[in-house]
């Protein structure tokens, strides 16, 4: 499912991603925050520091070995973890459900560029990558998948209010 784009209140906006799971919320949680499962379905990230105002690394994997350190905005165990993301911030939230839980993304976004779509399109295939992974399924980044995504995510971006 496309995620929702609305301008928010702020004068920026907000992308929200909603992926109802049949796993706990400690096995999602861990998924999420676990470095071993954590580079599974975002390989570019790695938990440094798990706390509020710990710290996210970000690796360019551009083969410099440079890491951006992404601060650490909120956190809840089993909960909430939201951290920076460039200019921008990213949400995740986990609400138990009697089958599992709903996991919801929320990024907020600042400034719509030629880049946000790209960036919705690969939480989009992070978030598939993700599922396949409670699954006990590894998947490739499908780069066709996301070409397909990114499409539909750039139709959306064009049609949001400046």
């Amino acid at each position: 499912m496309l995620a929702v784009i609305e301008k928010a209140d702020n004068g920026g906006y907000f992308a929200r991603f909603e992926r109802p799971l049949k796993h706990s919320v400690e096995k999602v949680w861990a998924a999420l925050t676990e470095n071993d499962k954590l580079e599974k379905w975002m390989p570019n990230l790695q938990v440094d520091d798990l706390r509020k105002g710990g710290t996210i690394k970000f690796d360019m994997k551009d083969g410099s070995g440079t890491f951006i350190d992404m601060k650490i905005l909120d956190f809840e165990e089993y909960s909430v973890l939201e951290y920076e993301w460039g200019n921008d911030r990213v949400r995740f939230e986990l609400y138990p459900q009697p089958d599992g839980c709903l996991l919801v993304l929320k990024e907020y976004i600042n400034t719509l560029t030629d880049h946000t779509s790209k960036d919705l399109a690969g939480w989009h295939v992070c978030l598939d990558a993700f599922s396949a992974l409670l699954e006990g399924r590894f998947m490739d980044f499908p780069k066709a998948e996301w070409e397909k995504w990114h499409d539909k995510y750039a139709a959306s971006v064009k049609q949001m209010p400046q």
